[in-house]
């Protein structure tokens, strides 16, 4: 069987895919890779079917060895010296390095065939919350490729913007508990991105939102995007491996459209919401 083998991972690695759906009711979180569009362009690069597992690479480091000829993509948050958007080939013995990008935070490789990991209730992903899926990579770890593609795109390289560098505008749409904080509260309010967030948030830095309403919630369902206010009164903006449930009021939601780019959001970067 085709391998890459691990030399080095940087800060995280781990193997994702589209997740796990329709297990929330279970208590499953769905993880799957944050930066779901730049995840979906690098399988289609290498004519994989949808839903391979890839490789979701935080902050750059990884080095991988090819033990064999193999065709990959890399997309998402660019690396230096790296092909970035189209298909590349290593042949047996090659090495792909992957160092910090000059934007945005995640970084995309997928292999043709996709990485032939062992699925955990049908799906390759690593969920750092829930403990479920394979391990985070480590030096050393062997990564086996699979077998099963399509035909190859004949796309040589993918015209695809870089993550957004400076300030992110979000759009936001009204939570369930809007109701427990004034009118507008969090529109036009600009935040900093702390370096205590990760897969399961984004965590905010910035003006602290105050309640109108005292009390307690009993838990809800948490959904992907929720901005949730905990006592804090700081935004923390919910990513792939959030939990499935929470007590704090949920103040808005991030428009579909733009938790891509909230995903490739990098500690000191700056977000406004609209």
């Amino acid at each position: 069987m085709t391998e890459l083998t691990v030399l080095e991972t940087g800060p995280l690695a781990t193997i994702q895919d589209r997740g796990l759906v329709g297990q929330a009711a279970l208590g499953v979180p769905r993880s799957g890779a944050c930066d779901q569009r730049s995840y979906e362009l690098a399988n289609r690069l290498v004519g994989n079917a949808p839903g391979a597992a890839a490789v979701e690479v935080t902050f750059g480091g990884l080095v991988l060895r090819a033990e064999a000829e193999v065709v990959l993509a890399v997309t998402g948050a660019p690396c230096p010296g790296t092909p970035l958007n189209a298909p590349t080939m290593l042949r047996a013995g090659d090495v792909l390095r992957l160092g910090p990008p000059r934007s945005g935070l995640r970084t995309y490789v997928a292999v043709r065939g996709g990485f032939a990991v062992p699925p955990v209730l049908g799906s390759r992903s690593t969920d750092l919350l829930s403990g479920l899926g394979p391990a985070p990579l480590t030096a050393g770890d062997v990564l086996p490729v699979g077998d099963e593609h399509e035909p190859m795109p004949g796309v040589d390289l993918a015209a695809v913007a870089d993550p957004v560098a400076g300030e992110l505008v979000v759009r936001v749409t009204p939570g369930p508990r809007q109701d427990w904080f004034a009118d507008g509260a969090l529109i036009g309010q600009t935040y900093t991105v702390s370096s205590n967030s990760n897969r399961i948030g984004v965590r905010l830095e910035g003006p602290a939102l105050q309640r109108i309403r005292e009390g307690e919630l009993p838990s809800e369902g948490m959904a992907l995007g929720a901005l949730q206010i905990p006592p804090s009164g700081l935004p923390v903006l919910f990513l792939a491996d959030h939990p499935v449930t929470g007590g704090y009021p949920v103040i808005a939601y991030v428009a579909g459209a733009d938790l891509d780019a909230c995903a490739q959001l990098r500690p000191g970067q700056t977000l406004r919401f609209a």
